[in-house]
């Protein structure tokens, strides 16, 4: 009993986490909500470039899913040792979506999260564009939420 106690709480806190953030992109300015939309994108790029395609991050096993959200904890937490925010931020976003494959009652924040990154101006484009090319990374010609996490919870 204590330790279904203890999950749910942990649950609660992953949830409250994400449900954070969208409500960080719904009510900051527009050059914040573009950078997390350009970093996301970039992360994106680069993850596709080591053979991880996050746009299908739903139809990945769960083990693989699991494998990736140790692995992208990992990674914010060197990235945010080495005070580079704006990188970690982005990556955040790709683990609030692998958290939401892995638990549903993840997923409207998640949605939330991109419905905002999808509402972002065009100086995202530019700025994920200038990340890639910094990093030799070829983005993807679009910007489209992943398979599952539409703007719209119904599609």
């Amino acid at each position: 009993m204590f330790s279904a106690w203890k999950e749910e709480k942990a649950l609660t806190a992953l949830i409250d986490e994400a449900q954070a953030m969208a409500d960080k992109l719904e009510t900051t300015k527009p050059h914040i909500r573009d950078s997390h939309a350009a970093t996301a994108r970039f992360w994106q790029a680069a993850c596709l470039a080591e053979g991880q395609d996050l746009h299908d991050l739903a139809a990945w096993p769960p083990a693989n899913v699991t494998r990736f959200v140790k692995a992208t904890q990992t990674r914010i937490a060197a990235l945010r040792k080495s005070r580079d925010y704006d990188s970690s931020d982005g990556l955040a976003v790709w683990l609030h979506t692998a958290r939401a494959v892995l638990e549903p009652r993840i997923a409207p924040p998640a949605r939330l999260i991109w419905q905002h990154l999808m509402s972002a101006g065009p100086n995202a484009a530019a700025m994920a564009e200038d990340l890639a090319i910094e990093a030799t990374l070829v983005l993807a010609p679009d910007s489209t939420p992943p398979r599952g996490f539409d703007t719209d919870p119904q599609a």
